[in-house]
């Protein structure tokens, strides 16, 4: 037996056990950690980040056109047989996964707010960015971002938080409800409702603003207690994009229901205009303040706000798949000229996997 294949580590392996023997510390083999192992980037926050509609390439009338990920695309638990936490879609093309030796680690989950929102019975559970344990299993984000990072070697922490405190999600339903309930010739306009206008107060930004300032500062909390130092990592906060055009950008009228039945856009014009032009800046400003507001050098920001300019739903530079002349959203050529989002969803989708 040759001793260059054998020997030398036989010959190590001896030379450490004696050392041990004789009381002289042995340096263990170290683990991934704060700064030691293969890079890792992890999302917190909301649908805009977790995947939410990340099994779908597009918009399209049938579910055949744009299934790009099948009905596993929001399974993340470790056997790949359904969610961690039901409700939170964590896609399979969420953000993290960026490829290029780098391990993507997705902890948003879909509806999530800057608080936990405890289980309740007919609730999912809604972990916010805070250090909320119930001991039965449910955490915070934050606690599980904690967690994660003792043991991985994380540079990199994505946020995108403070959408669904501003009530996002009633605010869409409350327009879309008002298209579809009023005629054009007298439009029941969205942004006027209380729903709306409670949410643009003066007051109530400022709430909003602090309380995404402390879920950031959670984050570094959850960072700087794994054993991290603040020059090994940093906290990206991602504003919110714009999902439709202004009035005059539209390819469907207003008129009738085919913004709503057919493009999955139910939004009179003014409120479009609205949205764009007084909705959305009041949040991401007030998500970009929060980031300024903590005070930290290793929190950057990045502006969203236009990245699906000419590629909205119902835009007139696009269409949906099925209606754009490309077989499916995988067709050569075809992400040029498809909307890069979901409609909105009635209860016409109810039953199927929409």
């Amino acid at each position: 037996m040759s001793y260059s294949a054998v020997g030398r580590p036989r010959s190590r392996a001896v030379a450490l056990v004696a050392l041990a023997v004789m009381g002289v510390a042995v340096p263990a083999a170290r683990a991934d950690g704060p700064g030691v192992g293969t890079p890792n980037v992890v999302s917190v926050g909301d649908s805009y980040i977790s995947g939410e509609a990340g099994r779908w390439a597009g918009n399209a009338s049938s579910e055949s056109y744009v299934d790009a990920l099948g009905a596993t695309a929001y399974f993340d638990n470790a056997s790949n047989t359904g969610e961690s936490i039901p409700g939170c879609h964590r896609s399979k093309s969420n953000e993290t996964k960026i490829g290029g030796g780098v391990v993507g680690k997705d902890l948003a989950c879909s509806g999530a707010t800057t608080a936990t929102q405890p289980y309740s019975s007919g609730n999912d559970f809604k972990p916010g960015l805070d250090f909320y344990d119930d001991g039965a299993g449910h955490q915070g984000q934050a606690k599980m971002l904690q967690s994660y990072a003792t043991s991985h070697n994380v540079k990199l922490v994505t946020v995108s938080i403070g959408g669904n405190d501003f009530n996002f999600a009633g605010i869409v339903t409350d327009c879309v409800e008002d298209f579809l309930y009023s005629p054009s010739w007298y439009p029941d306009y969205c942004k006027d409702d209380s729903v709306v206008t409670s949410e643009m107060t003066s007051s109530n930004v400022t709430a909003k603003t602090t309380a995404i300032k402390n879920a950031l500062l959670n984050v570094n909390t959850a960072m700087r207690n794994a054993g991290y130092a603040s020059t090994q990592f940093t906290i990206l906060v991602q504003d919110y994009p714009s999902p439709i055009p202004n009035s005059s950008g539209f390819r469907y009228s207003q008129s009738g229901y085919t913004r709503q039945s057919t493009g999955g856009c139910g939004f009179w014009n003014a409120d479009a205009d609205y949205a764009n032009g007084t909705l959305l800046p009041t949040i991401d400003n007030a998500v970009k303040n929060a980031a300024a507001q903590t005070g930290l050098a290793n929190v950057k920001t990045m502006e969203l706000r236009s990245a699906f300019n000419g590629r909205r739903l119902c835009e007139n530079t696009v269409n949906r798949v099925d209606s754009s002349g490309y077989s499916s959203w995988n067709a050569p050529g075809a992400v040029d000229h498809i909307e890069w989002f979901q409609g909105i969803r009635t209860v016409t989708a109810s039953g199927s996997d929409y």
